[in-house]
């Protein structure tokens, strides 16, 4: 009945069950070996169903299986969930790169070398390749097209580089980028090399094409002071268009070692050396004065000298200071008062200034291009202001290009305080048609504060003007273009502005007359030296030192001031104690910054 009620009726079993815990219960509150109380029969036969294990111990067992905590479903779900997100969330960062799994550089960066071996059957041109990597495909194609193309003018040889290496390489990314595993068959494509063909044939032309050459001069002779002539030179020009037109038939033929005849074709001269020798005449010339100073011309004679049979071809830029050189003692070149800085300074050299300027004019008025040119500091006096070319060795030069067609030639000389510099050459300018610079005063500008010099011998509160000092000046310089004697353009080429010179005056600040040393005679016929004097008050002097002797008996000098100079007089003057003004010598001047351009043939007056 107990099995009966166990498995067949679920409310039977558990009103014996709930009896059966009851009776465990009260067993464990009483104890089961006090022998106080008899258990009821129906719990004895119970646990004589239990295949006579202990007391209690059956049920015991049975009931821990039953009471274990069922699985809470409800957890489990939400964890569940949670992980289905955070896969989810991943999936979705590594599709759109958010998340990145590294690896090792030197196996990413082998396998790309490396590549897979091609597992489809490839041919190109006929060529397998099938099971080859990448860079045994690339070698196998190269052996089947090895590249040795040139091109010949006139004996000389020009090794065109490969021009298919690109399109092998782009083949074989397309080839090795693909994943299907049937057949594939490719062909090499050679066009699409247009820009590549031409800067080959530009190469080449660089390479061999020779302007031709007119009659020209092309010496000096310095016995005679003329130049020699040369002949005319034919030139050389390839042909372009055909030679691009040979290069691509031989790619689209696979001929990649053909040799390639370029053709050229002879560029006749313009000018025969006959025709040449009547055209060349005198472009543009120039003359300025120089001073008396023997020096400063010595200086202007050795620069024209050096300058003179300079010869310049088309295209090429002069400089003076590279062509005169540099100014040395060991050429001759003697010390003269020049500017530097402001300073009145002797320099070697002093004087050149005046041949780049002369040969500034002489350009301008050839019609040649000026590249480089600098304005003096101060106002030059041998050339109108705005018209003057500085020069300095290692400091400002003086350049021009010859943009005419043929060969120029410069002729230069000194004479008789004279400098003058020739262009010669075929015209640039049009006939008819001639330029200069006209230079015009805008305004004076102050004299900068005077500078003082201390001198002793004068007396308190006397000064000297030892140099009146001069005004600055800005100049407006146009260049004027005139045709058949009439102006056709009037344009300003630059402005410059001139420093004015500091005034230059002696005074004495010291309080302390030096009267100098003066030899006099004592009563006793005895020279004695006079001592220097001091003022001490109105019309009170004192000896400078009246420790000093005057002679035998040590007896103590005391000497009379000077008298005072007439001051009617003026510096300078009857009764003038000092010397009247010294005027600062004439000096080249150094540059200031500035572009300028050439004078209309004006001379200023020569420096006294």
């Amino acid at each position: 009945m107990a099995t009966t009620n166990r498995t067949g009726g679920n409310r039977g079993y558990a009103a014996s069950d709930s009896r059966r815990r009851a009776q465990s219960r009260s067993q464990g509150r009483t104890g089961t070996g006090s022998g106080r109380r008899t258990a009821p029969a129906r719990s004895t036969a119970g646990s004589r169903g239990s295949s006579g294990r202990s007391s209690g111990a059956p049920y015991r067992s049975y009931s821990s299986r039953r009471r274990k905590p069922s699985p809470d479903y409800r957890l489990i779900a939400i964890i569940g969930l949670i992980l289905i997100l955070v896969i989810a969330a991943v999936a979705f960062g590594m599709r759109n790169g958010r998340f990145q799994i590294d690896e090792p550089e030197t196996e990413s960066s082998t396998a790309a070398e490396t590549e897979t071996d091609l597992q489809q059957e490839v041919t190109v041109d006929g060529v397998s390749i099938t099971g080859m990597s990448r860079e045994q495909a690339k070698e196998e194609l190269l052996k089947k097209y090895p590249w040795a193309m040139t091109a010949v003018c006139q004996g000389d040889v020009y090794e065109i580089p490969n021009l298919m290496g690109d399109k092998i390489d782009a083949l074989l990314g397309e080839i090795y980028s693909g994943t299907g595993s049937g057949r594939a068959i490719y062909s090499m494509d050679t066009g699409g090399l247009e820009e590549a063909i031409e800067a080959q044939a530009a190469a080449m032309a660089e390479k061999w094409n020779k302007a031709a050459r007119n009659g020209s001069i092309a010496g000096y002779d310095s016995a005679s002071d003329s130049f020699t002539f040369a002949g005319e030179e034919t030139g050389l020009e390839i042909d372009q268009e055909k030679l691009k037109a040979d290069i691509q038939a031989a790619l689209s033929a696979r001929d990649f070692d053909r040799t390639i005849e370029v053709t050229a074709n002879a560029v006749q001269p313009e000018i025969s050396q006959a025709n040449a020798q009547n055209l060349y005449k005198t472009l543009g010339s120039y003359t300025t004065n120089t001073t008396s100073n023997s020096k400063r011309n010595t200086n202007v004679k050795l620069a024209a000298q050096k300058l003179n049979g300079t010869i310049l071809q088309p295209g090429e830029e002069l400089s003076f200071n590279n062509t005169v050189g540099e100014r040395t003692e060991a050429k001759g070149y003697q010390s003269a008062a020049a500017y530097n800085n402001g300073e009145v300074v002797q320099e070697i050299g002093g004087g050149v200034c005046q041949v780049s300027t002369t040969l500034y004019n002489a350009v301008v008025k050839s019609g040649l291009q000026v590249s480089k040119r600098q304005s003096h500091t101060f106002e030059p006096s041998y050339v109108t202001p705005g018209q003057d070319a500085t020069v300095s060795w290692g400091g400002p030069d003086f350049r021009f290009i010859n943009n005419s067609k043929s060969a120029i030639g410069i002729k230069a000389s000194y004479y008789n305080q004279t400098v003058t510099v020739s262009i010669y050459g075929i015209p640039v300018l049009e006939d008819g048609v001639s330029q200069y610079l006209e230079s015009v005063k805008l305004k004076d500008i102050d004299p900068p504060a005077p500078t003082y010099e201390e001198d002793q011998t004068l007396q308190p509160g006397e000064e000297v003007v030892v140099s009146a000092g001069s005004s600055g000046s800005q100049w407006q310089t146009k260049l004027i273009v005139k045709k058949n004697g009439e102006i056709i353009s009037s344009n300003v080429d630059h402005t410059v502005t001139y420093k004015g010179h500091n005034p230059v005056i002696k005074r004495n600040t010291s309080g302390i007359v030096i009267g100098g040393e003066t030899q006099a005679s004592d009563q006793s016929g005895e020279e004695t030296t006079a001592q220097e004097t001091v003022q001490v008050g109105p019309g009170e002097w004192a000896p400078a030192n009246p420790d000093v002797s005057s002679g035998p008996g040590q007896a103590t000098q005391n000497t009379a001031p000077a008298p005072a100079a007439d001051s009617s007089a003026g510096p300078g003057g009857a009764g003038s104690a000092v010397p009247g003004p010294v005027e600062a010598p004439q000096t080249e001047i150094p540059a200031g910054p500035g572009m300028s351009s050439s004078d209309g043939g004006v001379v200023a007056p020569p420096i006294p």
